[in-house]
């Protein structure tokens, strides 16, 4: 027999509260994409304006071949979205919640 501390409410809110399948899947995968210096320095300057490659690289002084791979890898997690202008591509963020997650973090650091 099975000795739990916890009520039965407390522990079916727990087991509904607490992701599972599909849904963890993302969330870790969502929390992956901050775990990157390059990543969050440009998600960071993306909350400030749109912005190319060449000056997300000029301004985080990283070179051009590391921003494009993390845009890339950005926009495959559907954290970025581009649009082309003429010969030149900007990047922006999908949402502004984004920004709302690194603020939320640097809050918790006490930064």
């Amino acid at each position: 027999m099975e000795l739990l501390l916890l009520d039965k409410r407390t522990k079916g809110l727990i087991e509904n509260y607490v992701p599972q399948g599909d849904i963890l899947e993302g969330v870790v995968c969502f929390f992956s994409v901050f775990a990157d210096y390059t990543r969050i320095k440009i998600l960071s300057a993306l909350a400030i304006s749109d912005l190319c490659v060449t000056d997300l690289s000029r301004i985080l002084n990283v070179n051009q071949t590391t921003v494009s791979h993390q845009l890339r890898y950005l926009k495959s997690a559907g954290i970025v979205k581009c649009a082309r202008q003429g010969k030149i591509i900007f990047y922006s963020l999908v949402d502004d919640s984004i920004n709302d997650v690194i603020l939320k973090g640097i809050e918790f650091l006490g930064c």
